[in-house]
């Protein structure tokens, strides 16, 4: 991508109504767009980095037995009243639009409901189970604050991962994997050593649920963590009890500031059994399907990578997730110059490497300040010095390290 053909514009101030670092960040970088209070807009940036994380979520989700589907937003009063959770007064964040014909739907807030019903089409058998049927899909809350940027909005991508399971131990087993696929993926995130399993409120059907707590000053949740056993307590269950059941003493456990990034839970029978999600078991009887939620909020993700990972300059993107590899920059005036810049660029694309070129007629200064708040990791500069010296000048975003390294080294350049 040409910098000069890219639409999106970077700003020098923060947006005054903006109190989190991801959005102050994420906006003035030109990465996203607020239309309104807890609802953004992804540009060309943005949504790069929003289709990486995307896309590592599906490679584990896929790797434990994941298949994904897409399903609708538009939600039907008559399924949801069938689980009691269509009355504003049980679930209190809805959003409801009406037909012409008068007709009151939903917009989805989750998927437990309309999966299950899919699903009464497909599981008849012990031979039809188990599934583990998820989706990415644009979720809508009404919040009653969204002051944290795209940490906690109106509308959002969320994951959700829904199994259907023939017996608690075949629930339990899988549960296990998912744990281990959710710690894969925000290791590969870069969220992995500030990232915690936590454990909270199981509900009805479990002791305990678990959470994915990342450790920042700007999340809402109070956890107690075990930074040698890597494990975290959820305030809400915090006490004696949960503690000896653990394992844990008071004395190894810190309190900290933490958002949680993904959660995982059992549901039981509590929507299968009301929908009528039921299978024949190996001596012909009938019974009910286990099922379990797993949900990844990825703009969640995005805004907390950028929570952790920037400096007074801008952000600083773990490489895997980054909008483009290398960030190349042209500081050439002379037309011969210029045509070796271009030609570092192909050299670059004919390599399949990602890369944001910078070829504005603009400042250095206002070069280098931009590549900053953009944060892509390895920036490459050059310029007529650098071309005499038959070199192109490499910058580490996160560790500041410059060095020169041969043009010849790299590319294929007459």
């Amino acid at each position: 991508m040409r910098q000069s053909q890219l639409f999106t514009k970077t700003f020098k101030d923060s947006p005054k109504d903006e109190v989190t670092i991801n959005a102050q960040l994420l906006l003035r970088a030109g990465f996203i767009n607020k239309e309104l209070a807890g609802v953004y807009s992804y540009l060309p940036l943005g949504l790069r980095v929003l289709n990486k994380i995307c896309n590592i979520i599906r490679e584990e989700i896929n790797t434990i037995g994941g298949q994904e589907v897409f399903l609708t937003s538009l939600q039907s009063q008559e399924l949801w009243e069938k689980t009691d959770r269509w009355s504003d007064e049980v679930v209190d964040n809805w959003f409801k639009t009406e037909l012409k014909n008068k007709t009151v739907l939903g917009l989805a807030f989750t998927a437990e409901e309309p999966l299950t019903a899919i699903m009464k089409n497909h599981i008849k058998s012990y031979k039809d189970l188990p599934v583990y049927a998820y989706q990415i899909q644009t979720k809508f809350r009404n919040e009653l604050r969204a002051k944290s940027g795209i940490m906690r909005a109106r509308e959002f991508l969320m994951k959700d991962l829904y199994s259907f399971s023939r017996s608690q131990e075949e629930h339990e087993q899988f549960y296990e994997k998912s744990k281990e696929a959710y710690l894969k993926i925000f290791e590969r995130c870069g969220l992995g050593s500030q990232t915690y399993l936590t454990f909270s409120s199981g509900g009805v059907f479990s002791k305990y649920s678990h959470e994915f707590q990342t450790l920042t000053n700007a999340g809402e949740d109070t956890i107690f963590v075990d930074k040698n056993k890597k494990i975290a307590i959820n305030k809400e269950v915090y006490n004696d009890e949960v503690l000896n059941s653990l394992g844990l003493k008071k004395a190894e456990l810190v309190e900290e500031k933490a958002v949680e990034v993904g959660n995982i839970f059992t549901l039981g029978t509590k929507f299968s059994e009301p929908l009528g999600l039921k299978f024949t078991d190996e001596n012909g009887k009938q019974q009910t399907v286990i099922m379990g939620c797993y949900g990844i909020g990825p703009g969640r993700v995005m805004g907390t990578i950028v929570e952790i990972y920037h400096d007074e300059k801008g952000i600083i993107w773990p490489e895997a997730v980054a909008p483009f590899q290398i960030h190349l920059i042209s500081l050439c005036k002379d037309e011969n110059d210029k045509k070796k810049a271009d030609e570092i660029y192909n050299n670059l694309i004919k390599q399949n490497i990602e890369v944001l070129y910078d070829d504005r007629d603009a400042s250095a200064g206002q070069k280098f300040a931009d590549s900053d708040l953009i944060g892509i990791p390895i920036r490459y500069i050059v310029s007529s010095k650098t071309l005499e010296q038959g070199s192109v000048e490499v910058k580490n975003r996160k560790s500041g390290k410059v060095e020169m390294v041969e043009i010849t080294k790299f590319f294929s350049v007459n």
